[in-house]
């Protein structure tokens, strides 16, 4: 009996690991497979919901999970990891580079938000921002971003005079310690970024009353390769527009700024943006502004 019972405890043992392994897998695989995205942080989040409700869209494919990228990298460095197989989808604007080695799913995914661009700055610079009419904008206000960021090009051919960085983070505290005039950051970024950077730099402020936009539609991209994971994500956008999903969700993600505008009298000056990927790529803004409603200029690029 006692040799029985020794000879049946690591059979039961096995038996149970072997049992609980079955579990993790089923686990793992009911779980589908991970799609490694970037950007990432608390800005970004309504970008991987939305890829998530594009998925959910469609069938006949893998589950999968989408989890942003936790490192910190840059831009450049992200279409680099893409290209590797390092990263998934990215959810970023275009430019020439991004064309040339990604896949882009040609939908704007923000709606043109992102190109409405209002400004950080000293908060003791308002009263001088406010004298300057838009000719003197351009000869007199320096404004800083980061490097490799699609935006860059822009405002440089609209003859703005720009200061940059490689790391954006950068960017607050050289606005802070007056490097340059003014941090352009997208309708649906600026509340968020004064928020996380005003308690060390307590000098920064929103902008009161100007705006500048230009056409700057963000996709989701791709591995050259990656057709089956484009087409199913280019199928899952049209079917979550079509039955209202996308639009609820863009509503919910960007309310405030939305009430904000609609409040606001903001001068817009319109820029063109000559490095648009094709014709008739300019983006729809038509769920969040109303240009009617505000005084614009638009002189486009000099």
């Amino acid at each position: 009996m006692r040799n029985a019972n020794l000879g049946a405890g690591p059979s039961r043992v096995r038996v149970v690991a072997w049992l609980l392994c079955l579990a993790w897998a089923a686990r793992a695989w009911g779980a589908g497979p991970v799609l490694r995205c970037f950007p990432a942080g608390p800005i970004y989040q309504y970008r991987w919901q939305l890829l998530s409700l594009a998925l959910a869209h469609t069938s006949g494919g893998a589950d999968f999970r989408v989890e942003p990228a936790t490192a910190e990298i840059t831009q450049k460095r992200s279409l680099r990891q893409l290209q590797a197989g390092a990263l998934d989808v990215l959810a970023l604007g275009s430019n020439p580079e991004r064309e040339a080695a990604g896949l882009p799913i040609r939908i704007d995914i923000l709606k043109g938000i992102i190109g409405y661009r209002v400004f950080l700055i000293r908060r003791s610079d308002q009263a001088r921002l406010d004298r300057m009419d838009d000719a003197t904008l351009r000869r007199e206000v320096s404004f800083g971003l980061q490097r490799d960021w699609a935006d860059l090009p822009i405002m440089e051919a609209a003859g703005f005079a720009v200061e940059t960085t490689s790391d954006s983070e950068n960017l607050y505290r050289m606005l802070a310690a007056g490097r340059f005039d003014a941090f352009p950051r997208g309708l649906n970024e600026a509340n968020r970024d004064l928020a996380a950077h005003q308690p060390a730099n307590p000098q920064l402020a929103l902008e009161a009353h100007r705006a500048l936009y230009f056409p700057y539609p963000v996709y989701f991209w791709v591995r050259a390769g990656d057709l089956e994971l484009a087409r199913r994500i280019e199928l899952g956008l049209r079917r979550a527009e079509a039955d209202g999903s996308w639009r609820r969700l863009f509503l919910a993600a960007f309310a405030r700024e939305i009430a904000q505008l609609d409040r606001q009298r903001r001068h817009v000056l319109l820029l063109s943006n000559p490095f648009l990927p094709t014709a008739g790529a300019e983006p729809d803004t038509r769920w969040w502004w109303r240009p009617s409603s505000q005084p614009i200029t638009a002189p486009g690029a000099p």
